[in-house]
């Protein structure tokens, strides 16, 4: 069954073409619907620039290439999966699944660029570690403080980061994603608007782990390789 296009959640219309022309159409609209005047979230907006903004970088560094074609389609993966685990704290399998797959598959193709992707063996490796230290530290936080603590979508995700980058990617990531976030909640927890208890997306934080490990992977790998 097809899905139907795009509809206002307030007047419900099908919003045409030309009103869903990414950010162009948010500035032109003023953020808002033609027929209702409904004010549409900004979240859209921001999307669709972070979007166009990390497919022009990777094409400024890598061209055409067989490199930019994966490294934008991890993009829109990361971008998705950064919003909903950051507005609805969950990493749904339907994207960590392929991604995972994906990851794994390309390493076969033989003018892969080994100075950013593993081979299918290191592919492997990788996809193993980040699962298995993820779920560990889950075993271990529950056993300690009997209740959960991170979600297996983390590891899922950490798995497919694994998959796409090997397994020299993954204490990197963990350590990176580990310190930024302590950057963000730090002060929320100094100005009591979040107690240590508090859920928080993870996701996003190894998103941005990842991206930082893949920025500087050929100084990492020339430094202990």
């Amino acid at each position: 069954m097809f899905k139907s296009r795009s509809l206002c959640p307030s007047c419900k219309n099908q919003i045409n073409w030309y009103d869903n022309i990414p950010f162009l159409s948010f500035i032109f609209l003023k953020g808002k619907c033609r027929n209702c005047n409904y004010k549409i979230s900004f979240q859209y907006f921001l999307v669709e620039l972070i979007a166009a903004i990390s497919f022009l970088i990777i094409y400024f560094l890598y061209g055409a290439s067989i490199t930019t074609l994966l490294l934008i389609i991890l993009s829109v993966f990361f971008i998705i999966i950064f919003f909903i685990d950051l507005k609805h704290f969950i990493i749904p399998n339907e994207l960590t699944f392929p991604l995972m797959m994906i990851g794994f598959i390309k390493s076969f193709y033989p003018n892969l660029d080994q100075t950013i992707f593993p081979n299918y063996i290191n592919s492997i490796l990788g996809g193993l570690a980040g699962y298995f230290l993820i779920w560990l530290v889950i075993i271990i936080y529950e056993k300690i403080r009997k209740k959960e603590g991170m979600g297996l979508g983390d590891a899922k995700l950490l798995a497919a980061i694994g998959f796409w980058f090997g397994w020299v990617s993954i204490p990197f990531t963990i350590f990176i994603s580990s310190f930024v976030a302590l950057i963000f909640v730090i002060p929320s927890l100094l100005n009591k608007t979040r107690k240590v208890s508090s859920q928080i997306p993870f996701g996003p934080y190894i998103i941005i782990g990842c991206i930082i490990y893949v920025s500087f992977s050929n100084q990492i790998k020339n430094f202990l390789l």
